[in-house]
């Protein structure tokens, strides 16, 4: 029997995030093995666990895969969260593209300087409200069913409630206006999966502090 997953990474959410929610959803216990200098960082990169010299890593099936899509995708397609057919599975990386595009604004929100960050939040709130939520919210209503795509939990569904999440955390009036976004929270939410990695002393991540950035910015230099 194959061992849990190991998680290479720092102990804050990043790019690793996606991939925790992913597999807590499954069911799926990991392990995580914490960089916590440059030097842990290094090791990795000499001793060939990082084909692009960079992580997220994670240890699965006898593999070390990099880069959160292709671990993301291994992990949906190996626990039945990637759709029935192509056009099932066209359609789940179209939408996570699409919260990729705001993700990637509300990761990077704490690596601006201070005197940008007001616009920046502005900008992330203006597209929310008036571009990806309802166009997640369209697509429920355009089939009236309880989850993105093909009636059955995807991992689409995962990632847009863990963005939702991300969301709430910057202004919780957001979502007051999409319905259908709210009762998807809820209902993926109260998956007994979901529902144990929501609660305090999961692997589940805290928002970045001052803290958690000076530590990434110790490791990776940056």
């Amino acid at each position: 029997m194959a061992g849990k997953p190991k998680l290479h990474y720092f102990n804050g959410r990043g790019r690793m995030e996606p991939i925790r929610w992913l597999l807590a959803a499954a069911g799926v216990e990991f392990e995580e093995k914490f960089i916590e200098s440059p030097e842990d960082l290094e090791k990795l990169r000499n001793d060939g666990s990082l084909l692009f010299q960079q992580v997220p890593m994670v240890e699965i099936d006898g593999m070390k895969l990099v880069q959160t899509r292709a671990i993301l995708n291994y992990i949906a397609s190996k626990y039945n969260l990637y759709g029935k057919d192509i056009k099932e599975r066209a359609l789940i990386d179209m939408y996570t593209e699409g919260m990729a595009d705001l993700n990637e604004m509300i990761l990077h929100l704490p690596l601006c300087r201070p005197e940008e960050k007001d616009a920046k939040i502005a900008l992330i709130k203006e597209k929310t409200k008036n571009r990806y939520f309802p166009a997640f919210e369209k697509v429920l209503q355009s089939h009236g069913q309880d989850y993105l795509v093909g009636n059955k939990l995807s991992r689409a569904d995962i990632s847009l409630v863990e963005l939702l999440y991300y969301v709430e955390e910057l202004d919780s009036s957001l979502i007051s206006s999409f319905p259908l976004l709210k009762a998807l929270k809820i209902r993926i939410s109260n998956m007994p999966t979901v529902k144990k990695f929501l609660q305090p002393g999961s692997p589940r991540k805290p928002p970045p502090d001052a803290k958690a950035l000076e530590e990434a910015r110790k490791i990776f230099r940056f």
